[in-house]
Order: C-alpha cells, then structure tokens, then sequence
C-alpha cells in the first residue's frame, strides 16, 4: 500500500447505500465492492486533501508565480545531465 496519510488498515463494517444495479452487476463480475469501494475513497480524499492544501497556500502560490514571471528561472543557466 502506498502512503497516503491514512491509518493502516483495519477492518470495520459500514453501511453504504449503492444503486441494485451496479450490486448486482459487480457481484456477477466477480467485483469486490470493498476493496473497489476503498480504492475509490483513497482517490477521492486524496483529491480532496489536494484542493485543501491549493486553497490554504493560494497566496503563496500566488506570490511564488508572480516572482517566477518577473525573475525567471533561477536555475535556467544549468544544464541538463
């Protein structure tokens, strides 16, 4: 498993409710909707997670972007390996 901030895991039963039909179809493709279900709210909270941090440091991105556009790239003189 990759780090992703999230405790390591651990098994807890919830109820989720999800259309009969996407049920139905997943069972009959042999689909683990737990482990579908994770994978989804992984992605999901690391976009979540991801738009915080953009909001949080929205200034300083700001502030960083507009130094770059005046100055350039400080490192622009090097040369590739």
């Amino acid at each position: 498993m990759k780090h992703d901030g999230i405790d390591p895991p651990k098994r807890r039963p919830v109820n989720v409710s999800l259309d009969t039909g996407i049920v139905t179809a997943a069972r009959e493709a042999g689909v683990n909707l737990s482990r579908v279900t994770e994978a989804a709210l992984r992605v999901a909270i690391k976009e979540a997670r991801e738009r915080q941090w953009r909001e949080e440091n929205r200034a300083a991105i700001g502030q960083f972007t507009e130094w770059y556009d005046r100055h350039g790239d400080p490192l622009a003189h090097l040369t590739p390996l």
